[in-house]
């Protein structure tokens, strides 16, 4: 397959050569961030592979972005069963590339996966029950030419299996040497309490959490957080960028038009109000010498539980922009205040919890 250019970090034919990792791949954070009060550390920026490693978009480009952000420092790729198009196959396109890239460089990569949503037909394909859960993350290992992943997730809670059994089924899997650490996603303060204590009981390393957060999507401040904190937890913010809301791409009346004609919120449409305030953000950043997405990246890993922040990307260029976040100086009260204002007047949430 071939694709344009703006797509590389790197000239078009050096994909096509071995790869070696960048020398100086480490200096692009001052640190590396303590999961809760585990031992595991993550970059402050990770990468997931959500939309850009599917069937739909040639191998080249996916390459680039993988080699690409380990040349900058994010050691962390993140995963599911069921991301694509189609289902599963962001997992084997990760395989291929994993077995031809990053092979030799397995014990400094944290990679994970989950299940949770819909991925079979049947009754054993969705949710949290054991029989989902492990037959699952078998087949996401075999997809991904892995031994063991690093994190598996139970991607959502399930109001009819026991959280009991979920928790289970994700020790078993760690006592079988194919997860070293366990997490859970979307989970509420009192499922997580609940989760933990379970997994505290049976001995599992339940260390991680991953929510939705942003400056416009905040439910996890209403409990979870404490929880979180209260139990020794993590947290890894997705969607921090509120898909794609909080960058440029909706500033103008234009671009918003075309923006929301290709979906990008799910038949969701920005109100000329919210778009006001949208700009109010951008201001407040522009001052602070950042893009829009740097400044909403930084503001959710403000955040002391906050260990990382899951972006997307369909170029090289966008990690080298989110990566920068880390850059910028640190929130005053007053920044802090004129964003809230600014968010809570564009009243929507881009991004509906399970």
């Amino acid at each position: 397959m071939t694709e344009s250019p703006r797509f590389h970090s790197r000239p078009v034919a050096d994909l096509h050569r071995p790869y070696a990792a960048a020398d100086d791949r480490y200096e692009s954070f001052d640190r590396y961030r303590q999961v809760g009060s585990s031992g595991l550390f993550l970059p402050p920026i990770s990468l997931g592979l959500w939309w850009n490693f599917g069937d739909n978009i040639p191998m080249d480009n996916q390459r680039a972005l993988l080699r690409h952000a380990f040349d900058r420092g994010i050691t962390h790729f993140d995963l599911a069963n069921n991301y694509g198009p189609p289902y599963g196959s962001a997992e084997k396109n990760f395989g291929r590339i994993y077995r031809e890239d990053f092979a030799p460089y397995r014990n400094e990569l944290i990679i994970s996966s989950k299940a949770g949503y819909d991925m079979w037909r049947g009754p054993y394909g969705d949710w949290a029950s054991r029989k989902y859960l492990i037959a699952s993350a078998e087949a996401s290992l075999t997809s991904m030419n892995l031994d063991y992943v690093d994190i598996f997730y139970s991607h959502r809670p399930d109001k009819v299996t026991p959280i009991a059994e979920t928790i289970g089924a994700l020790d078993t899997l760690v006592k079988q040497g194919k997860a070293l650490y366990v997490g859970i996603s979307s989970y509420s303060a009192d499922e997580t309490l609940e989760a933990k204590k379970v997994a505290d009981q049976l001995g599992t390393p339940l260390v991680i959490h991953q929510p939705s957060y942003s400056i416009i999507n905040r439910w996890i401040e209403d409990g979870l957080t404490d929880a979180l904190t209260t139990s020794g937890m993590g947290a890894i913010a997705f969607v921090p960028l509120a898909q794609g809301v909080l960058t440029n791409k909706y500033l103008g009346d234009g671009d918003a038009e075309r923006a929301q004609q290709r979906g990008s919120l799910g038949g969701k449409r920005l109100t000329d109000e919210a778009r006001e305030h949208l700009r109010i953000l951008e201001r407040v950043a522009s001052d602070r010498g950042q893009t829009l997405a740097q400044m909403a990246l930084q503001w959710v890993l403000r955040e002391d539980v906050v260990t990382s922040a899951l972006i997307g990307a369909s170029r090289p260029e966008q990690i080298d922009e989110n990566v920068k976040a880390l850059e910028g100086p640190a929130f005053s009260a007053d920044e802090l205040n004129t964003i809230d204002e600014a968010a809570a007047g564009i009243g929507s949430d881009f991004w509906e919890k399970a």
